[in-house]
């Protein structure tokens, strides 16, 4: 039987370590403070921007909330994000995509300065993280490196697929691997012959953005199964891009949704707003 990989277990351990790096701050004197802002009342949004207040309120991170309306400008938004590039009692700026579609996601994200670009997303933060050097890194792709880490499986000298290409999962995910000395395949929707691509991988990451679309005939006999994806189903249970149920006898180990990627994003941005002290210093 495949190992379940717990990513609520192990955000939780994540979040109790950085709260008591956050109390040691504070008694330098030392505040975090994280600014988050939503455009207009998307359902989903509204959600993780209420999870990443409560994270927030946990970790002891101070948490500034910016709720927009539907018909904010574009300059609007901008003017606002240059006031928070300027304050120096703000040390993370989140923008909680997506946005209206009357406002352009590229020139807001990277409005942002980056040394407060906490999601990672600045072109700076992925140019940074291509080269090697100190800067923000995307929160799903280095949850994702904290999970295997964490779950006692080795990445190095191993093949790693990722199947997506996105410029928050996909792309990020596979220069982390490199960064571990996984050896690295990129495969997305238009890859020829993608099951005998997924098959060779001993960690195969999913961010393609389709529900259930991966079946044991993709996963290489014990293998490590990562499923970024999210999906409400008709009856609401959620499932991932990975077919859980028939994928789990032939995997080394998966895991769950939920319960195992998403939990670590928030928590890898709240590992963000910690580090922003030391980036900024």
């Amino acid at each position: 039987m495949a190992k379940i990989i717990d990513g609520k277990a192990v955000a939780a351990q994540i979040k109790e370590e950085l709260k008591e790096r956050t109390a040691q701050l504070k008694e330098k004197g030392i505040e975090i403070t994280l600014a988050v802002i939503q455009v207009g009342k998307d359902a989903a949004s509204g959600v993780y921007v209420g999870n990443k207040k409560k994270a927030c309120a946990y970790i002891g991170i101070r948490s500034l909330a910016y709720e927009l309306e539907e018909g904010t400008t574009q300059e609007e938004l901008l003017a606002l994000i240059d006031e928070l590039n300027g304050r120096k009692d703000v040390n993370g700026i989140l923008v909680q995509l997506p946005l209206p579609a009357h406002i352009e996601e590229d020139k807001v994200i990277s409005a942002i300065c980056p040394e407060k670009d906490v999601d990672g997303f600045h072109p700076q933060s992925v140019g940074a993280l291509c080269i090697g050097q100190a800067g923000f890194v995307s929160c799903t792709p280095a949850g994702i490196i904290q999970l295997l880490k964490r779950s006692g499986i080795e990445i190095a000298g191993k093949e790693c697929v990722v199947i997506g290409r996105s410029n928050i999962v996909g792309k990020p995910m596979s220069l982390l691997m490199l960064r571990e000395n996984a050896t690295v395949t990129i495969a997305h929707s238009r890859t020829e012959n993608l099951k005998e691509v997924a098959k060779r991988a001993d960690i195969l990451i999913v961010a393609i953005g389709r529900p259930k679309m991966i079946t044991r005939e993709y996963i290489k006999e014990g293998a490590v199964v990562i499923d970024v994806g999210i999906h409400r189903k008709e009856d609401h249970r959620l499932c991932g891009d990975v077919d859980y149920d028939d994928v789990m006898p032939v995997c080394g180990a998966i895991t769950p949704v939920p319960g195992g990627v998403g939990p670590m994003t928030i928590a890898m941005l709240m590992n963000n707003c910690v580090e922003s002290i030391r980036l900024q210093s």
